[in-house]
């Protein structure tokens, strides 16, 4: 038995893997060559690249039994740098690492594993982390029983996770160990971001979006004896990817490789450490360093107090010098020194600086951007002590507070400046420290596993504070901080400013509830669930205002809810009494059903199911009603896209939107970010904009209503609204300031300026300060941003995409103003109509930006990798001498001229290959990743055709050939291509010589020949630039003026210009002499003379075509181009052909198939025409149909691009086609028209004088001045208005002219032209406008006309064009590619509804349309108007269609005979009980300025009486004996109509065609008709919202348009009018009828038991004594009880309050017999 143990245990341990963890052994030491590289890397191998290469010995001694030494010795650091593949030794930096690794270091190893490290107290982090890479490799973690598997293991890149395989060879006692990690799955990954705490990552989106990708792969090899294992040698690669646009193609690469090769072993061991070692961590990377190193150029640091001295006076004369860049460069060195400064060090250099002015600015900006603790308690400290000024404070606190490092100590700080008195003595200062406070909490606990409850305290007492006192403006305060904040821990607070959570809320204004809902947005990002539910409740709460519940919906979605709660929601708008939220509701989830983008599949998914459960009735809603507008985009290929949403929340009491907010969100690969978000909110703006002197509280009105109110059983006045406009603004996801004007700051604002609230010292106050003139300079310096992120490599650098910029904005302006005759004690604004103003400025704005974007090693010892510049820069020079003569309508402004060259703008990048280290500081190493060469000169190129160059992209094969035709380049271009690079250079200029000066664009770029991909696109050199330089002219220009002559000195001041200065008319000239020489300076004989050369040229050439091609011309859609050919014609002089065959054969056979398939389609309504005059061809080769109903229904069934505009004055003969264009006849037309306008009989100058002329020339010193003059006709006739702009130059020889006229030609055609060049015969643009019909509906039709243009205008035509298809899309609009004319656009826009439209674009080979677009406006029609019907051929129509538009958006009310028309636009019908006045309409605000009653009288059902209580007055207005009647306070008015009030001075009562009216405007009264049968009322759009009665609220909110004086809704029309009676006495009253609750007649059981049931609503019931001689059956609601309950009727006045249990119908009262009734005598 003990033999048969024994071989069992020997089978055992021979069936063991042996142990291959290393093992280094006591009293030895290992000796290992050790060699790390990193390289870096563009997907072009031909680019230039950039490393670094480690060198050295390594000595490994264990110690004890876990304890080992690690010895580094003879470090060799070598740098490579550009196309050579070939490294350069550092030896100054070599030596500075040997120094800090001359000391051995301990470290714990076991099994393979290594744990603790420990390190010298003075040892740089930088070497402990290079002895980390080597100890990486030592890192082996060992399964016995398995050979392939996967675990988590520690490493230098953190916890990841990590594939194990191995390999043994028993035989020879080797193993060979392989191991690989996926870099982007770690459990604890070693990572540092900063400046991205506002970028939120999307954990569950796939891994293939993200654009950092990294792996390591090691390979050991292990010899093993019985004595253990040893490492022979140890191989690591790692891989990162870095894809900026997600491009596989496009990924930048680093590459580090490790080689730790066993060379021998020695004794003795290696000498314990002669200093004390201290703990330094694990394996684990460690930052420190490399986090206060910006990626730029590096600093050495030495004396931070001299260094930043020096730097700030360098600083400082660059930029007066005007050397921005490297002002810019200092800026961001002198950030960094600051973060190093100590307290001390910054006090000084602010002694030592403070009054001096020109180092204040940076000064201050740099220290809020340095974002260290001792600059942010140095702020601090300035501002306690008043040494800052209000704006400088008010500059740098939101910057402070946004760049600070978030840690204890300056949180600290942060709080100490909520209690700062001089803080609290600013209301702004106060606004932006409490914000920023917030956001500093949200990036603390960003980083924090526990947010701690004592930061959020002083923002929680603050609410506490505010609900003590009563403030609401420190309780939005403080919901706006706390929404900064973000923590779930202010749920609690927060949640008791909701009604729906806390009744105490309720007394709120709707304001705070609203920031009380979006303080929740942010704490969603923590703990979305929360408040999710929060939210949904809030929405749910249809007691609370509507755009509190609005804003709820849009936390809400912002939680990405699941379909259950989408359906939720979706299902409670099926019954949602608001159309308001439902509206908005809708609109929003069918915007996010529309979305892109990825991160929001889910949600997108959800809501499309829920908007089919709605149906569409929702969104055929108006923008009457609120609604989320939404543009997006999104690219999949590169993982980007963009949202840009507008929420549009209207309130019941406002025409227009009462809260706007608009917000724009980024994503990128698998983050996204909220880039800046602007709301504005608005309430009672009305009043703003109406008379407050009125005394409404003190007439007779108010007071009636007041009691009229305490008949009506539960009625309350709205509550009231004061003025209110408030904004705020959001960076990237953080309020950084809101303002809130109410009248009483607008008037605070007045009274500081001025001492009065009167506007009129505010003028003046504004007069005398122009009149001191300005004189300074302004510079702000900014930090735009700093985003790094840091990743450890193997070899223990860290690697950063680093990305930091700085902006610059200056201004300095020395400006003087005159103004005569000076202003006076009495002045009054009408004075400055009588003033002359001299101004003499020179104004010099500047601003440049400058990014640096960093990919590499980056330690404040050494730097290797890319470094990509990007710079902005705009340079501005404004220095003119103004004079403005009011009395004489004349304006002179004089300038100089170009001296010198000046780049006004421009734009460059550039990147480079860098390798730099602190111990060369001045022998950096900088290559151009480019391999060197000349670029080609083209000076002396051809200039080539448009043909000749690069073949066109896809976006250009659709731009129509005649944009492209014959285009010539005015520009220098030349391309190169080598095989590593590709150069582009290209300018463009224009020549104003006769100003003396030039504009140039310029653009050269340099980049990889193989453009395949953005990255090697945008990593090349680029430059784009606009130059201002001098042209050589023969005389020298002094100077370069502008004058600008009004009125009746125009014509004179043209003839003075001509007549070099000499007066030869005066102002006693006649008129005739003056027009004759004008008309010759202008040379309008000329433009006659070549215009009609041109009409009969166009005529020969039409007739030569008609008479050659007339099978051709024969199809309609060809009728253009005859046009087209004879415009070619007529265009020798650009060098072309007269007319493009090939080009006609294309359309030719397009259009027959065309043609082949509409005359198909139109065989239904052959009949008609053939009936009539059938089809037929005109002159004009347009297509014509007689008769109505064949042209509607020819177009009944045919798509909307192929409909018919039919022109309103050819409606009786036929239609023109949308898709031909302007006929031959057409176009020669549109030259006779204008011909015919510049001809004797038109030209507007034989019979009137200019109203305006402008002269621009230039002053020369021995020469003539040249330049251009301008002149402005215009004829105001009733029924033709007219306006002709003729331009030419002021020196005889040149022919060059500007010709312009625009006209209407009747009430439904306007056309315009515009010509210029040579006798105004070179180009020419025409534009068309017209009325008529499309299909059977009303129509506009637009049309432009380019015969001949300019390059520059074909070129942005082509730019233009290639993106519109695009854009379109994004709008959702349709397309189709369709050829239409090549020379002509046509928008068509008909009018289906009054809140829709179609719209069709016809461009030359695209159309894009879209049907049933909303309109944001209604547009007024005439119910009894037929459409065809043509409208007057008034001239007054047009200002007549302005105002119909402004009368639509007023309230109209009307009652004729049983048929009511409420405000809202809802008809119903109601027979109104004789005798019993009804209240119509009534002012229900605070104010209650007026009251109109009605009431049907005995004698007829068709005649009504009404009574209308405005201010003091009572008028009465009634039929009797078959006359109009009209009293006023009881009084016969007299006959002499119109009757004006003398109290209420803005209420008038007229008679107009047989009817009586009342206008009251200022009390909300536009209009009130009345001629005994029906009555019109019109209310002010700002009585929105305001007013009840009979006639609605006027809230656009139709499903509550049954609503009584208490706020029931009423089940039907009938009880709805009962509930507006108003009772009178029951004896002395001509009314019998009172309201009162009743008992349901029939037996009823509730709840299966008996119940007797009680009406919540009173019943219109006789009085007592009288009995009912008629009734009508009304619904009604009823409270039922148990048939036992106490409740009775008795003392019961209303029962509303209780519940409604079930609905019934029973007999109203509506006449009264009163024969038994007992009265008092």
């Amino acid at each position: 038995m003990k033999g048969l143990i024994l071989a069992l245990v020997f089978a055992l341990v021979e069936g063991q893997k042996q142990d291959l963890e290393p093992v280094f052994h006591m009293g030895k030491t290992y000796l290992y060559s050790y060699e790390s590289i990193i390289m870096h890397r563009l997907p072009d191998r031909s680019l230039a690249t950039a490393g670094l290469r480690l060198a050295s010995k390594v000595e490994i001694s264990r110690v004890s039994h876990t304890e080992h030494l690690v010895q580094i010795r003879s470090p060799k650091l070598e740098e490579h740098n550009g196309f050579v593949d070939s490294f350069t030794p550092s030896s100054k930096l070599s030596e500075t690492i040997a120094a800090c690794l001359s000391q051995p270091l301990k470290f714990e190893y076991t099994e393979g594993r290594v744990g603790s490290i420990f390190a010298p107290e003075d040892c740089p982090v930088l070497c402990t982390n290079l002895v980390r890479g080597v100890l990486n490799l030592l890192q082996i973690t060992i399964k016995k029983t398995q050979n392939v598997y996967e675990l988590q293991e520690a490493g230098i890149e953190g916890i990841c996770q990590t594939r194990y395989v191995i390999q043994d060879d028993s035989k020879n006692k080797r193993a060979t160990i392989s191991k690989s990690k996926d870099l982007t799955d770690c459990q604890d990954k070693a990572v540092k971001n900063l400046g991205v705490a506002y970028v939120r990552p999307c954990p569950t989106c796939a891994l293939k979006a993200r654009n950092i990708k990294g792996t390591v792969t090691f390979t050991f090899q292990i010899k093993y004896d019985d004595s253990g294992a040893s490492l022979t040698s140890a191989v690591s690669d790692q891989l990162y990817q870095i894809s900026p646009f997600n491009e596989p193609n496009g990924a930048a690469v680093v590459e580090a490789r490790q080689e730790l090769s066993l060379v021998g072993t020695k004794r003795p061991p290696l000498s314990a450490p002669t200093s004390q070692l201290q703990k330094q961590g694990s394996l684990r990377y460690h930052f420190s360093g490399e986090i206060l190193q910006m990626p730029i150029p590096l600093i050495r640091i030495n004396n931070p107090d001299l260094q930043l001295t020096e730097t700030l006076r360098q600083l400082v004369q660059d930029n007066e010098r005007g050397a921005t860049k490297e002002a810019s460069a200092k800026f961001l060195q002198m950030v960094q020194l600051f973060r190093v400064a100590t307290l001390n060090q910054i006090e000084s250099l602010w002694l030592r600086f403070v009054s001096e002015l020109p180092y204040r600015p940076w000064f201050l900006s740099t220290i809020c951007a340095a974002g260290a603790t001792d600059t942010f308690r140095f702020l601090k400290q300035k501002i306690h002590d008043k040494k800052l000024n209000i704006w400088e404070a008010a500059v740098t606190l939101p910057l402070a507070f946004h760049f600070v490092t978030p840690n204890k100590i300056t949180l600290e700080i942060a709080s100490s400046f909520l209690t700062c008195p001089e803080i609290q003595k600013v209301p702004m200062h106060r606004i932006i420290v409490y914000l920023g406070y917030g956001s500093m909490v949200n990036k603390y606990c960003a980083q924090a596993l526990l947010c701690p409850n004592e930061l959020l305290q002083p923002l929680h007492n603050l609410a506490t504070e505010a609900t003590s006192k009563g403030d609401a403006k420190d309780l939005s305060l403080a919901l706006k901080a706390m929404g900064n904040a973000g923590e779930p821990a202010s749920i609690k607070r927060i949640l008791k400013f909701l009604p729906t959570f806390s009744t105490a809320a309720v007394s709120l204004p709707n304001t705070i509830h609203a920031d009380a809902v979006l303080a929740l947005r942010k704490i969603a990002r923590k703990d979305p669930a929360k408040v999710r539910d929060l939210t949904l409740q809030v929405f749910m709460d249809r007691t609370l205002a509507p755009n509190v519940r609005m804003v709820a919906c849009v936390a809400l979605f912002e939680t990405k809810p699941a379909l259950p709660t989408v359906t939720a929601l979706a299902t409670s708008l099926l019954t949602e009494p608001s159309l308001q939220v439902a509206s908005f509701a809708y609109s929003h989830m069918k915007t996010l059903a529309a979305g892109r983008i990825p991160q929001l599949y889910k949600l997108s998914a959800a809501c499309n199911v829920a908007i089919k459960l709605l149906g569409p009735r929702l969104g055929r809603l108006s923008y009457r009603y609120s609604k989320v507008i939404q543009i997006t985009d999104y690219s999949f290929p590169y993982q980007a896209g963009a949202i840009w949403r507008v929420y549009l929340m209207n309130s019941p009491s406002t025409m227009f939107p009462s809260d706007i907010i608009t917000k724009v969100r980024g994503y990128y690969a698998n983050t996204a970010m909220d880039i800046i978000e602007v709301a504005f909110r608005s309430q009672g703006l009305t009043k703003l904009m109406r008379k407050q002197n009125i005394p409404f509280a003190e007439y007779d009105t108010y007071k009636t209503l007041k009691e009229l109110g305490k008949s009506f059983l539960g009625w309350k006045e709205l509550p009231p609204e004061d003025p209110l406009i408030s904004a705020y603004i959001k960076v990237l996801g953080q309020e950084i300031a809101f303002v809130d004007i109410d009248k009483d700051a607008i008037q605070q604002m007045m009274m500081s300026l001025t001492g009065s609230s009167d506007w009129q010292p505010v003028v003046k106050k504004v007069v005398e300060e122009v009149q001191r003139g300005v004189s300074g300079q302004w510079t702000l310096p900014v930090l735009v941003g700093e985003m790094r992120h840091i990743v450890p490599t193997v070899a223990g650098l860290p690697l950063e995409l680093g990305l930091c910029g700085a902006a610059v904005a200056q201004a300095a302006a020395d400006v003087d103003v005159k103004v005569s005759p000076p202003v006076s004690d009495n002045f009054k604004p009408s004075q400055l109509w009588e003033t002359k103003t001299d101004i003499h400025a020179d104004i010099r704005p500047k601003a440049y930006f400058h990014m640096i974007a960093m990919m590499g090693i980056n330690t404040q010892y050494f730097q290797s990798g890319f470094e990509y510049h990007a710079e902005f820069s705009a340079n501005t020079t404004m220095k003119f001498d103004a004079w403005i003569n009011m009395k004489e309508k004349n304006l002179k402004i004089e300038a100089l001229p170009c001296h010198q060259e000046v780049e006004i703008a421009a734009v460059r990048s550039e990147i480079y290959a860098i390798s730099r280290n602190m111990e060369e500081v001045d022998s950096e190493k900088k290559s151009q990743i480019f391999p060197k060469g000349e670029i080609p000169s083209i000076s002396h190129k051809q200039l080539q055709s448009e043909g000749s160059s690069k073949p066109r992209s896809w976006k250009q094969s659709s731009i129509p050939n005649v944009i492209s035709r014959g285009y010539q380049r005015v520009s220098e271009e030349a391309h190169h291509n080598s095989a590593r690079r590709r150069f582009y250079t290209r300018r463009f200029c224009k020549k104003l010589e006769s100003l003396g000066c030039s504009t140039c664009v310029s653009l050269k770029s340099q980049n990889s020949a193989l453009r395949n991909t953005y990255l090697l696109t945008l990593f090349g050199d680029f430059e784009a630039k606009i130059i201002l330089k001098p042209v050589r002219t023969d005389a020298d220009i002094d100077k370069i003026q502008l004058e600008v002559q009004a009125g009746s000195k125009a014509a004179s001041k043209i003839i003075e210009v001509s007549s070099s200065g000499s007066k030869e008319v005066g102002e006693a000239a006649p008129h005739e002499d003056i027009r004759a020489k004008l008309k010759k300076i202008l040379g309008i004989e000329e433009l006659l003379m070549a215009a009609n050369k041109t009409r009969r040229r166009t005529k020969r050439i039409n007739r030569e075509y008609k008479t050659e091609d007339t099978g051709l011309w024969a199809e309609p859609s060809l009728s253009h181009f005859s046009s087209s050919s004879s415009s070619s014609a007529a265009s020798s002089a650009d060098g072309r052909e007269p007319g493009d065959h090939y080009r006609k054969d294309e359309i030719r056979q397009s259009w027959k198939k065309h043609g082949s398939r509409s005359s198909s389609g139109s065989s239904a309504s052959s009949k008609a025409c053939s009936s009539s005059s059938s089809s037929q061809e005109d002159d004009s080769g347009d297509w014509h149909c007689g008769g109505h109903s064949e042209y509607s229904n020819q177009q009944a069934n045919s798509p909307v691009y192929q409909l018919l505009f039919k022109p309103a004055d050819e409606q009786g003969t036929g239609g023109e086609i949308l898709n031909i264009s302007i006929s031959s006849s057409s176009s020669s037309d549109s030259e006779e028209d204008f011909s015919r306008a510049i001809s004797q009989s038109e030209f507007l100058g034989d019979s009137k004088l200019p109203i305006l002329a402008a002269v621009l020339r230039a002053i020369h010193r021995n020469k003539k001045p040249t330049g251009l003059q301008f002149v402005l006709y215009t004829d105001t006739q009733p029924r033709r208005w007219r306006i002709q702009v003729f331009g030419s130059s002021i020196t005889g020889p040149s022919r060059w002219k500007l010709c312009a006229d625009a006209s209407v030609i009747n009430y439904q055609k306007v056309s315009g032209f515009l010509k210029w060049g040579r006798d105004c015969q070179d180009y020419e643009i025409a534009t068309h406008v017209a009325t008529g019909k499309f299909a059977a509906y009303p129509a506009m039709q637009m049309k432009l006309e380019w015969l001949k243009v300019p390059s520059i205008i074909r070129t942005t035509a082509r730019w233009f064009y290639s993106f519109l298809p695009g854009a379109a899309y994004l709008l959702g609009f349709s397309q189709r590619q369709q050829l239409g004319p090549s020379h002509q656009a046509t928008l068509v826009m008909a009018l289906t509804s009054p809140r829709t439209c179609d719209v069709v674009f016809k461009l030359p080979e695209l159309t894009i349309y879209d049907t049933a677009i909303s309109l944001p406006l209604p547009v007024p029609s005439h119910p009894h108007t037929s459409v065809s019907a043509l409208p007057s051929s008034d001239w007054k129509d047009f200002s007549q269609a302005t105002l119909s538009l402004i009368e639509s958006l007023k309230g109209h009310c009307t009652v004729f005979q049983n048929k009511i028309t409420t405000f809202n636009g809802v008809e119903f019908n109601y027979s109104m009980p004789a005798k019993c006045y009804h209240v119509l309409l009534q002012d229900c605000s605070p104010e209650l300025k007026f009251l109109v009653t009605v009431k049907r009288l005995e004698e007829s059902a068709d005649l009504t009486a009404i009574n209308v209580k405005v201010a003091n007055h009572e008028i009465d207005m009634y039929v009797s004996d078959g006359f109009i009647q009209l009293k006023v306070n009881g009084a016969p008015a007299p006959e002499d109509l119109p009757y004006a009030s003398k109290y209420a001075t803005s209420m008038v009562i007229n008679s107009e065609k047989k009817r009586l009216t009342l206008k009251a405007p200022d009390y909300g009264i536009d209009k009130i008709y009345y001629d005994g049968h029906k009555i019109e009322i019109q209310v002010a759009f700002w009585m929105a919202g305001k007013i009840c009665g009979i006639c609605g609220k006027y809230d656009a909110e139709i499903e509550r348009e049954y609503q009584t004086p208490s706020g029931y809704l009423a089940k039907d029309a009938v009880s709805f009018g009962h509930s507006w009676i108003i009772s009178e006495d029951p004896c002395t009253g001509v009314c019998k009828l009172q309201r009162q609750l009743v008992k349901s007649e029939k037996p009823v059981s509730f709840e299966k038991t008996a119940a007797k049931c009680f009406s919540v609503e009173p019943v219109l019931r006789c009085v007592k004594g009288c009995s009912a001689t008629q009734t009508v059956p009304v619904s009604v609601g009823f409270h039922c009880v148990p048939a036992d309950s106490a409740l009775s009727l008795d003392g019961q006045p209303r029962l509303d309050q209780k519940s409604e249990d079930v609905v019934s119908s029973v007999s109203a009262h509506t006449a009264c017999s009163c024969q038994q009734q007992a009265c008092p005598a």
